[in-house]
C-alpha cells in the first residue's frame, strides 16, 4: 500500500537520487499519524467540552490522588509543559470552575492547584470515552505489536533528547 509520503519519497529519489531520504519517510509517517490521532482526541474531548490541554491538566490533578492538589511546578513537570503555558491554563479552567488555586500551606507565598468537583466530574465523565478513542485508534494493532511501537517510540524519543547525537552531514 502506498500513500503521500511514498511519493514525496519518490520525487526526492528522482530529484536527489544522490541523498538518502529514508529518514523522511519514517519521520513524516510518525508526524502525519501524530496529526491524525491529536485530531481524533481533540474531537473527544470537544464533545465533552475539554480540549487537550485541560484534559492533560485535569487528567493530573485526578491521577495525583487524594486532596487533588499539586503545586504549579509539579504539574508543570507532570503535564510536560512550560510553567508559562500552565498559567494560562489554569485561567482558563478557573474561569470555567474546574480547578481553583489556594494557598500553600506550606510556602505563604505560594498556591497549590486544587481539583474543583466540577473539574472532578468533568474529568471522570471525559476519561472513559478517551481512552474508548484511545483503544480504537489502536486496534488495528495487537498487543504485541503495541509494545513494540510503544518501546520503539521511548527510543526515539530519548535519542532526540541528546542533540549531540545527532549526525551532520560533512563530519
Amino acid at each position: 500500500m502506498t500513500d503521500d509520503v511514498d511519493r514525496i519519497l519518490e520525487q526526492w529519489h528522482h530529484e536527489r537520487p544522490d541523498l538518502d531520504v529514508s529518514p523522511m519517510g519514517v519521520v513524516g509517517r510518525l508526524s502525519r499519524a501524530s496529526a491524525a490521532v491529536d485530531a481524533r482526541l481533540a474531537r473527544t474531548f470537544a464533545e465533552h467540552g475539554l480540549d487537550a490541554s485541560s484534559f492533560d491538566v485535569l487528567a493530573t490533578l485526578l491521577r495525583s490522588g487524594p486532596p487533588y492538589r499539586i503545586s504549579p511546578s509539579v504539574l508543570a513537570r507532570d503535564a510536560m509543559i512550560t510553567t508559562s503555558a500552565v498559567a494560562q491554563r489554569l485561567n482558563k479552567l478557573e474561569r470555567g470552575g474546574l480547578i481553583r488555586r489556594d494557598p500553600d500551606p506550606d510556602d505563604g507565598r505560594g498556591t497549590v492547584i486544587a481539583l474543583t468537583a466540577a473539574g472532578r466530574t468533568a474529568i471522570e465523565e471525559t476519561l472513559p470515552a478517551h481512552l474508548a478513542t484511545e483503544h480504537a485508534i489502536l486496534s488495528t494493532l495487537n498487543l504485541a505489536e503495541r509494545d513494540q511501537l510503544s518501546t520503539l517510540l521511548q527510543r526515539l524519543r530519548d535519542a532526540s533528547q541528546v542533540p549531540e547525537r545527532w549526525p551532520t552531514v560533512g563530519r
